[in-house]
């Protein structure tokens, strides 16, 4: 009887024969097959890019990058480099960093406030309140960055060592580091918290 649970189980969106499929017909210009990979893509890149740079705004117009520099570069992607998903993941890890860079360059003399209304919290947020990770999040933000984007690809959006590597432009072992220091520090910080 599992077996034909499984069998009979719809196809996860982002399977990798259905986003190799997409991809391959999004590369010869299938428009269908560009929007499927949006919609699959738009939610984890959206939410890697807010935790990566911290504000609602940045994010959406990061995301927008990040579709539109896909689109432009679909047909130059390889299999055999990445898979997709960090492929694209890596686009919007290099724009965050470009927003970082140009935000060290130009410094604001007042903050901006945001609209009204964007007080308002989001599903994502309240789940992570309801759930007891917010504390752990405040914990992870006193990470060095490159702390901080390892735990994020590795424990909220599940890649492996080899994509997070790709994603970050570093080898497995420089990532397996990260992941080691940066755990290390935060059972540190928990220890000092019980204390």
């Amino acid at each position: 009887m599992a077996a034909k649970e499984v069998a009979g189980a719809p196809e996860r969106a982002d399977a990798p024969e259905r986003v190799r499929t997409l991809v391959e017909r999004a590369q010869q210009g299938d428009r269908d097959a560009l929007e499927e990979l949006y919609l699959i893509y738009f939610d984890r890149i959206y939410s890697y890019l807010h935790m990566s740079v911290g504000n609602r705004h940045d994010a959406e117009d990061l995301t927008t990058q990040t579709f539109l520099k896909m689109l432009e570069s679909i047909g130059k992607f390889r299999f055999q480099a990445a898979p997709f998903s960090a492929w694209l993941f890596r686009i919007a890890h290099n724009l965050a960093m470009d927003h970082f860079r140009a935000a060290r360059r130009w410094q604001p003399e007042e903050e901006v406030p945001e609209p009204l209304g964007s007080e308002e919290v989001s599903a994502e947020e309240e789940a992570l309140q309801a759930i007891g990770q917010k504390s752990m999040l405040e914990l992870i933000e006193g990470l060095s960055p490159e702390q901080q984007q390892v735990l994020t690809l590795k424990f909220v959006f599940n890649f492996g060592n080899g994509e997070a590597a790709t994603i970050l432009g570093k080898t497995e072992g420089a990532v397996k580091s990260l992941q080691h220091r940066a755990l290390a520090s935060l059972q540190k910080q928990l220890k000092r918290a019980k204390k």
